[in-house]
């Protein structure tokens, strides 16, 4: 099935390309000789929004026959109908997509030979003796007589028995290659599309930075939200028993009330100051650990210490990053030592961290069942959007039966010396 999806993509992609050249080719030469009046940069303009429309279609077909997945480039919109003709205009991606449409015919006739070639050629010569019959012209001699041709090269006839047999066996031998011919033409088409109708840099970096903005915003949210439930129902509630509390010692007080009853009023309000402070101890641990203060090899020396299984430590850190990585970093190990403990059933765990040269490394490893994949529901979607805020990146290497190594990598700029 996947050799006739290439195939029925090779004989669709050269029409289309032709095509698409010609009328985006057209546009832009009429457009260009109208550019001295006021319908010039308008045709250029549609021209350019259609080789966009037809990239798009490009795209669809390659991901559809060829399992080709191109991501869609990034594009500029302004508002208005002047807004919209600068934007197209000014667009890299449009411009870009005008290369490919004018290019594809010299990719995609590849291919196309190849079909020719290996399939039709091929089937041609393996049905050789039996088309001879029909598929063939007369020639007439010098001397008069006339015979029949059917195939000829360099003046040899290979229309009588034993010839046959090589056309029949390039035949078969075409049909074999067919596939094999066919999977190396397309390579240049694919890597043409995949190069001029994608984001380039620029388009990826201005999309990641608005993918890792928002995540950031909306992380900062839900810290705040959580900032504030946290307060409202936890250290907000004992503080007013507190003070409800000492408004009743002072009432027992002036009452002369039993010295007992004044103590176990005072024992209640001294418990909810001890746990009023532990709340917010653990508020501020979940905003920035203080530990973090002694640097990021005893942070995860106390965080290791803490898990329910044994976790070894390896730490080189030559430079010390920026506070904000040391956070990340953290807290990545953290939800990373929450996962293994709740999903790997792992009997051991390790963390190595590294930081030197403009870069934190850091590495979780268990002896677990394995399994894990970003996006599987463990979290590390969360924390590859986390590390992405920083133009991290994080790995999962994770067979099934284990181990698992969850890499999360942190550049930073090296200070100015």
């Amino acid at each position: 099935m996947h050799r006739l999806r290439a195939l029925l993509y090779a004989l669709l992609a050269l029409p289309l390309a032709l095509v698409g050249m010609l009328l985006v080719l057209v546009g832009l030469l009429v457009g260009g000789l109208l550019s001295v009046t006021p319908l010039g940069p308008w045709l250029i303009a549609l021209s350019v929004r259609g080789a966009l429309a037809l990239g798009a279609l490009q795209r669809t077909l390659a991901r559809a026959l060829l399992g080709l997945d191109i991501e869609p480039p990034v594009r500029r919109d302004e508002p208005g109908a002047f807004g919209w003709r600068r934007a197209v205009l000014g667009d890299r991606a449009g411009w870009r997509a005008v290369r490919c449409a004018l290019a594809a015919p010299l990719t995609a006739v590849l291919p196309f030979a190849a079909v020719v070639a290996g399939c039709v050629y091929g089937l041609l010569f393996l049905l050789h003796p039996i088309l001879k019959h029909w598929n063939y012209t007369t020639v007439r001699e010098p001397d008069g007589s006339v015979r029949q041709v059917s195939l000829q090269f360099f003046g040899v006839q290979f229309d009588s028995w034993p010839r046959w047999l090589a056309v029949v066996a390039a035949g078969a031998l075409l049909l074999y290659a067919a596939p094999w011919l066919l999977r190396h033409a397309l390579v240049p088409h694919r890597l043409m599309l995949s190069s001029l109708l994608g984001p380039d840099g620029t388009g990826r970096r201005i999309r990641t930075l608005e993918e890792t903005r928002a995540l950031a915003v909306d992380d900062a949210a839900a810290t705040l939200r959580r900032i504030e439930r946290d307060l409202h129902d936890g250290t907000q509630v004992r503080l007013v028993g507190l003070g409800m509390h000492l408004t009743l010692i002072g009432e027992l007080i002036a009452a002369d009330a039993d010295r007992e009853r004044v103590l176990g009023v005072v024992e209640t309000a001294r418990t909810n100051a001890t746990q009023a402070v532990a709340d917010l101890r653990h508020l501020v641990r979940g905003i920035h650990p203080p530990v973090l203060d002694q640097g990021l090899d005893a942070a995860l020396a106390t965080l290791a210490a803490d898990v329910a299984l044994p976790v070894s430590l390896t730490a080189h850190i030559r430079e010390r990053p920026s506070p904000a990585l040391e956070s990340i970093a953290y807290f990545c190990a953290a939800e990373l030592l929450a996962n293994v403990v709740k999903h790997a059933h792992a009997t051991q765990g390790e963390i190595e961290v590294s930081c030197g040269n403009g870069e934190l490394r850091l590495s979780v490893r268990d002896d677990g069942r394995g399994g894990a994949a970003v996006g599987a529901g463990s979290g590390l979607t969360g924390l590859l959007a986390r590390a992405r805020t920083v133009d991290g990146a994080l790995t999962c290497d994770s067979p099934a039966g284990g181990p698992t190594v969850v890499t999360v990598v942190l550049p930073y700029r090296l200070p100015d010396r």
